[in-house]
């Protein structure tokens, strides 16, 4: 590999977890101890809280790995099979949320039981203990034995006929209980499941206890529970098989006292659509990941130092082997700003500059061009896996995206909602059981929560995660997050339409133009018309610079066409615009029936008067009205200044 050029090795490692802990940059010892890594290792956190991609399954997989946690460790991931027992399970007498936790508590104890059988015999002389081979007899009897289900056995066979002995009757007689006699009285078949799992849960506590093993003399079990969006909907009884993993392993936290730790690794999605009576009781638990730029520019670092060597400098990866800048914008503000907050998107992004440029060209260094065209690519990933990962959830999401396309990417509520109405019959009409939420204001906040909207607060741009605020009924602007705003064709803060110039530059270029015949050097009419234009184009500019509540993008779009104004006026010669083509009447004529439209498109943008936009307006039909005072009123026509 010493013959492979820098770029060669660069690689950012896998997109997700599981991958990248046995053959990507996991498995090399890469990753970064966050907030969330510290939480659940220190036990001070039971929830580990996270988007889609945001590292939730790294930080399972770290502590999964050795020397991630000193204790004992266990992993649940459940499989289809597995999901749908626990979301059939249902007892006679108890609620759907309540019978789901008992599953999930007989889940905990049988894991537990079977962790102690196999740790007194290998840490400790405990094993003779009658409480631990009381244990042992009940695995074998129920068929959860290690023995008898090499390799831990398939949790759907085994949940199937856990789930069935909790409604009719486990085998306890190794516990000393006969269940035909002492359980015959119980009042319905969700209080003999419930007094059944109470002796289970005792006897397991029994056995901790007698081994000792209390969090003194060496770290508790660590029991996990991963990738519970893989058998999840948003149909009420998978809602209640999540909220029944919360009320267990919150049950058995304090069952198992200091023997046993658990960590629910859950998405956030899930999580936050749940509605349950005892919900505040997790708020102590709770632990959301979130990433600025910085960690992700950081984390992008260390992989990047990981896969090329240690000799890899900040200032090399960024300046050397990445282009400094792309356009005006520094090349880590231009990557991680087009990213969504999580490490799965910049590791994409990061591959994909590093494919175009020397898998696809064989260059030793990622261009701009490069980075561009891997921008591209990535938006249309992401607007595509948006949909995807909110199929579930919000499935119109997709629909929504003509709301979007071919526009400014600021939006404000009004111009929302006018788009909206003209869409509004067939959203209704192909998802008419979510039609209560396809309004223009719950769009919004569910643009906003997924991360596809950004809501301005003050002079900035706020979008899910940054603040927990929700989307208040008077914020009326929004901004397309940058992430998708190539794939949309929404690159511009508005719409407006372009002026184009109105000569060919090519004939002052090659000096194709005579000036004033007469040799004067006083100012001719055409001049004074010109100056005049440029006079009307440095007020609207100088009005734009006052409007402070102006959003900074919408500003410098305004500012981008007067420009495009004044560049062309600049290239005019002076005393030689008859000689360049130039109607100089016709010419002002033209650009005020421009700075009329422009008016009204920003009119109609839906923005505030508070942002100073009105102010703007009213400058700029200002300014379109002297112009055509100063040629003598006509209108004139609107000469080839098409927009685009």
């Amino acid at each position: 590999m010493t013959d492979v050029p820098e770029l060669g090795r660069l690689h950012f490692g896998r997109e997700d977890a599981e991958r990248d802990v046995t053959e990507g940059l996991l498995l090399r010892g890469v990753f970064r101890r966050n907030a969330a890594y510290r939480g659940a290792r220190s036990g001070q956190k039971m929830l580990i809280i996270g988007r889609k991609g945001s590292g939730k399954s790294a930080v399972c997989m770290r502590l999964m790995a050795d020397g991630g946690h000193d204790g004992g460790r266990i992993l649940i991931t459940p499989d289809e099979a597995a999901g749908e027992e626990i979301r059939r399970f249902e007892l006679q007498g108890l609620p759907g949320d309540s019978a789901k936790a008992l599953i999930w508590r007989y889940v905990f104890a049988v894991h537990a039981a079977r962790h102690i059988v196999a740790h007194a015999k290998g840490a400790h002389d405990g094993h003779r203990l009658g409480s631990v081979r009381a244990l042992g007899r009940f695995l074998k009897q129920n068929g959860e034995s290690p023995d008898e289900t090499p390799g831990g056995g398939r949790l759907g066979e085994r949940l199937a006929q856990g789930a069935r002995g909790l409604q009719t009757s486990l085998s306890l007689e190794a516990l000393g209980v006969r269940a035909s006699m002492d359980l015959a009285h119980s009042p319905s078949e969700g209080a003999r499941a419930l007094r059944q799992l109470e002796v289970v849960e005792q006897g397991v506590a029994k056995a901790f206890g007698d081994l000792g093993c209390d969090g003194g003399v060496h770290a508790p079990l660590l029991l996990m529970v991963d990738q519970l969006e893989q058998v999840w909907s948003a149909e009420p009884d998978s809602n209640s098989m999540v909220i029944g993993l919360l009320l267990a392993a919150k049950h058995a936290a304090s069952r198992y006292g200091r023997s046993v730790r658990f960590l629910l690794f859950l998405r956030a999605d899930i999580y936050d659509s749940l509605s349950f009576g005892e919900g505040d009781k997790f708020h102590g638990d709770e632990l959301r990941i979130t990433w600025t730029e910085q960690a992700l520019k950081d984390l992008a670092f260390v992989r990047a130092q990981a896969s090329v060597g240690e000799q890899l400098s900040e200032e090399r990866l960024w300046k050397e082997l990445f282009p400094e800048t792309v356009g005006d914008e520094e090349i880590t503000s231009y990557i991680f700003r087009r990213c969504l907050p999580r490490p799965r998107d910049a590791i994409q992004f990061l591959n994909i500059c590093q494919q175009k440029a020397w898998l696809e060209h064989e260059r030793d260094r990622i261009t701009e061009a490069d980075v561009e065209l891997a921008a591209r690519q990535f938006s249309q990933w992401k607007l595509n896996d948006l949909a995807s990962e909110y199929l579930i959830a919000h499935p119109f999401l997709r629909n929504l995206y003509p709301l979007f396309q071919n526009t400014g990417y600021v939006v404000t509520r009004a111009v929302f909602t006018r788009r909206f109405e003209a869409a509004a019959g067939t959203l209704h009409q192909t998802f008419g059981e979510y039609a209560d939420a396809l309004t223009p204001s719950g769009i919004i906040d569910v643009l906003y929560g997924v991360g596809f909207l950004g809501v301005r607060r003050g002079s900035e741009v706020v979008y899910a995660g940054d603040d927990a605020l929700s989307v208040q009924p008077h914020e009326a602007e929004f901004q397309i997050h940058p992430c998708f705003r190539v794939a949309l064709g929404a690159t511009s803060a508005f719409d407006l339409r372009r002026f184009e110039p109105q000569f060919v530059e090519t004939r002052i270029v090659s000096g194709n133009f005579s000036p004033s015949a007469s040799g004067s050097s006083s100012l001719n009419r055409d001049d004074r018309l010109l100056i005049q234009l440029t006079r009307s184009l440095h007020s609207i500019q100088a009005q734009v610079g006052r409007a402070v509540g102006l959003a900074p993008d919408v500003g410098d779009e305004i500012m981008l066409q007067i420009n495009r104004l004044l560049d062309d006026v600049n290239r005019i010669p002076p005393g030689a615009a008859a000689s360049v083509g130039i109607d100089v009447d016709d010419y002002l004529l033209t650009i005020a029936h421009y700075l009329t439209t422009l008016a009204a498109q920003l009119r109609d943008s839906g923005l505030e008067e508070a942002t100073g936009i009105g102010d703007i307006v009213r400058r700029i039909d200002e300014e379109a009205r002297r112009l055509r005072r100063s040629v003598g009123g006509a209108y004139g026509s609107s000469g080839d200044s098409s927009g685009h």
